[in-house]
């Protein structure tokens, strides 16, 4: 496979509950918009409207193409429960190139 390692990347968005991150989940990778999404129970401290808050929420670590961002990010809002959800992109700057032709594999290639 000829792409780059920066082609890939990992997305990080929190969800307000366990059936809400699978919801969005599932979406991403039916649509191949992730070719994973792995989610893991967080407890996130943040200052929302002028108030420090404590909540148990759910962190989705989306592994994609990076191409496909605004595509995964637009899906994630229409999914979403929160006003302002997180939706971050981090390159991957090394990786098995297995695992990442593993990636490649099982996204869409972007149409845009």
């Amino acid at each position: 496979m000829s792409d780059s390692v920066t082609d890939y990347g990992i997305v990080l968005v929190t969800t307000s509950s366990p059936e809400e991150a699978k919801v969005i989940a599932s979406a991403l990778v039916e649509s191949q918009l992730a070719a994973c999404v792995t989610v893991i129970p967080v407890q996130s401290i943040y200052r929302w409207q002028g108030e420090i808050n404590e909540d148990q929420e759910w962190q989705l670590i989306i592994k994609t193409r990076l191409e496909l961002f605004r595509a995964l990010s637009d899906k994630v809002i229409e999914l979403h429960s929160y006003e302002v959800p997180e939706i971050i992109a981090l390159p991957i700057v090394a990786g098995s190139q297995a695992y990442l032709n593993w990636i490649g594999e099982n996204v869409r290639l972007n149409k845009c």
